[in-house]
């Protein structure tokens, strides 16, 4: 703990120059409370948790977005929409894995319509955070997909505001913002109907 305090110091901004450390921390049985990890995640400006569950739905990168955190992600640095955005998809997320027990025991239809609504948001925002990379397009046969921010504020936007419910979930796998996701549900709809 000491070393990873002395070598954050030492990495440090300086005036008009900066060094980014990237690093990867192995939690023993992922227990969050053991205290070398502990120590080292108050040092980080942002973690990226990976996640087995997420992985076991095929969605990769398998970022769990509830269990990241960045301390970027505020409105005067990110901007109000960008912000104001990322936490409804958050709060969603929150919500569907708050249902997650009830739906385990009662079924998805026993859910209020704002709950089963908020559910199958939740689902689409899953899949649409998986990303098309280049460097797995050898194991995928899926070409990698660049996605400007601006589009990928936009495109969360309008899935959490509802523009998007009419798409089904499979739709929002492995493309890049909103109008990918279209074009794949229609590529889907026609697959359907042969």
């Amino acid at each position: 703990a000491d070393e990873m305090g002395e070598l954050q110091e030492r990495i440090t901004s300086t005036r008009g120059k900066s060094i980014t450390s990237l690093q990867a921390v192995y939690v023993p049985a992922d227990d969050y409370t053991d205290p070398a990890p502990f120590t080292s995640f108050t040092h980080f400006d942002g973690t990226t948790e990976l996640s087995r569950d997420i992985a076991a739905l095929g969605i990769y990168p398998a970022v769990d977005p509830l269990a990241s955190s960045s301390t970027i992600l505020a409105p005067e640095i990110v901007g109000e929409r960008h912000y104001n955005v990322a936490r409804e998809v958050q709060r969603i997320l929150q919500r569907y894995k708050e249902l997650q027990d009830i739906i385990a025991i009662l079924g998805l239809d026993e859910l209020s319509e704002e709950d089963k609504i908020t559910v199958a948001r939740a689902r689409k925002v899953q899949r649409f955070l998986s990303q098309p990379m280049y460097v797995a397009e050898v194991f995928t046969g899926l070409p990698g997909v660049t996605t400007p921010v601006d589009e990928t504020v936009e495109s969360f936007e309008a899935l959490v505001r509802g523009d998007l419910d009419d798409l089904p979930e499979q739709a929002f796998l492995n493309v890049g913002g909103a109008e990918a996701a279209r074009a794949k549900a229609e590529d889907l709809q026609k697959s359907a109907g042969e």
